[in-house]
């Protein structure tokens, strides 16, 4: 009776919500999406963010050598997706299509097979992560043939898809990174994440498919606007940023794994339906995989300077209206990689405009948190986020403004093709 009722409230959703933005009819005027729900795909979230995130010495496979876990998540999420759509098939598969879907098998012991599956195989030396949490989920469900024909299909979903992703390019030789002194250039040593560009991605063509138009010339007016925003507003020192702009700045400072991951499991509890759950957390991570990678292949595409060389090297940029600060500091640690563009930003905007597609209105309310501050913030709009975050990165004094447009552009128009080519309705 509760999987009818299940079925039936999604039935009412894809009425309600519909997805393909170019043909809707008017969406409800706003959903509100209040992280208070669970069911194994939740469960399964947080058990990987666990295992992908944590600090381990053992390197056996090349997801442990090369951490990347945009790309780790979005691989296990989609395995959960396909799993449970060889059972409950409302969505197009993402890559596993069964012989024949299996309405009876426990969908519960698929999706938990395919997560499993696909941790072991990628984090052989983090077992302790997985492990336990495997024996636990599996322990709880009735121990019938439901359950092994879903841990079959689990099984299968994952192989699908951990052989699509082997030898992902994550272990792509790549020359040494060699520091510029020309005005523009990053002065960085040894830079972050210079191999996620080589990642494959899920659903773009290519990662530079919507690579930005290069950053404003040094010698240009927008150059210097923004420059002298940041040198006022971003500085260790500045008497112009009020409380708000540092208390904003800061709760956007985390570090991404543990930021991202924590916050994006807030949305696999806005629903007890597995299935809806599971193609939520699915398009949300291979949406953000390939924004995330088409972000990096732009920044060392341009490898352009970040304010904290640029506002004590300004005498070197061949524009009147910057002036030099030796002594000049960004307020908060500025990231090992190229300045433009803005990954925050990216990051943001991907998954307000994946959101605004996915549920065909941008009057979208949920919840993000920070550890660094310890508070919860509500967006009422999908924008909201994207729009605070990119002054967070001006605030703290680790982006330009014209960085944080372009990242934000970027990923609005990933998540536009993520949500045309992927995790759309079956067709009538």
């Amino acid at each position: 009776m509760r999987t009818a009722f299940l079925r039936l409230l999604a039935a009412i959703a894809v009425m309600t919500f519909p997805y393909a933005a170019s043909a809707q009819p008017a969406p409800a005027a706003r959903v509100v999406l209040a992280a208070d729900r669970t069911n194994a795909i939740a469960y399964w979230h947080d058990t990987a963010a666990a295992t992908v995130t944590a600090k381990v010495q053992a390197t056996a496979t090349e997801a442990e050598r090369y951490a990347a876990f945009p790309a780790d998540m979005a691989t296990l999420h989609l395995a959960m997706y396909d799993a449970a759509m060889a059972i409950d098939p409302r969505y197009r598969p993402f890559l596993f299509v069964p012989s024949r879907p299996d309405g009876s098998a426990s969908l519960d012991a698929a999706t938990g097979s395919a997560a499993y599956e696909v941790l072991r195989a990628l984090f052989p030396s983090r077992a302790d992560q997985y492990w336990p949490a495997h024996d636990r989920f599996m322990a709880a469900i009735p121990d019938d043939g439901a359950k092994a024909r879903g841990i079959a299909l689990g099984k299968a979903a994952a192989a699908a898809h951990l052989e699509r992703r082997a030898a992902d390019g994550r272990g792509t030789a790549l020359p040494g990174y060699s520091a510029h002194d020309a005005p523009g250039r990053f002065r960085g040593k040894d830079p972050i994440n210079r191999f996620w560009p080589s990642i494959r991605p899920f659903t773009l063509a290519t990662v530079a498919q919507f690579r930005p138009p290069p950053p404003p010339a040094l010698d240009s007016a927008e150059y210097a606007a923004d420059f002298n925003e940041v040198k006022a507003l971003g500085g260790i020192r500045s008497t112009r940023r009020t409380a708000e702009q540092l208390e904003t700045a800061r709760f956007h400072s985390e570090p991404p794994p543990s930021y991202f991951t924590r916050n994006f499991g807030r949305f696999a509890r806005t629903t007890a339906d597995s299935v809806e759950a599971a193609r939520l957390m699915a398009a949300i991570y291979t949406n953000y995989a390939d924004a995330i990678g088409a972000c990096l292949e732009a920044k060392y595409h341009y490898d352009a300077w970040r304010p904290q060389s640029a506002i004590p090297l300004a005498e070197t940029d061949g524009n009147p209206a910057t002036a030099a600060d030796p002594a000049w500091l960004p307020l908060l640690p500025t990231p090992n990689h190229p300045e433009y563009p803005a990954a925050h930003s990216c990051s943001a905007a991907t998954l307000g405009e994946l959101l605004r597609q996915y549920y065909g209105t941008d009057q979208v309310t949920f919840t993000w948190d920070s550890k660094v501050t310890g508070t919860v913030r509500t967006y009422r709009d999908t924008d909201a986020l994207a729009e605070e975050s990119r002054m967070a990165r001006v605030y703290g004094g680790m982006h330009f403004r014209y960085a944080t447009t372009a990242g934000a552009e970027l990923g609005r128009k990933v998540a536009a093709w993520t949500m045309a080519h992927a995790f759309m309705p079956q067709p009538k």
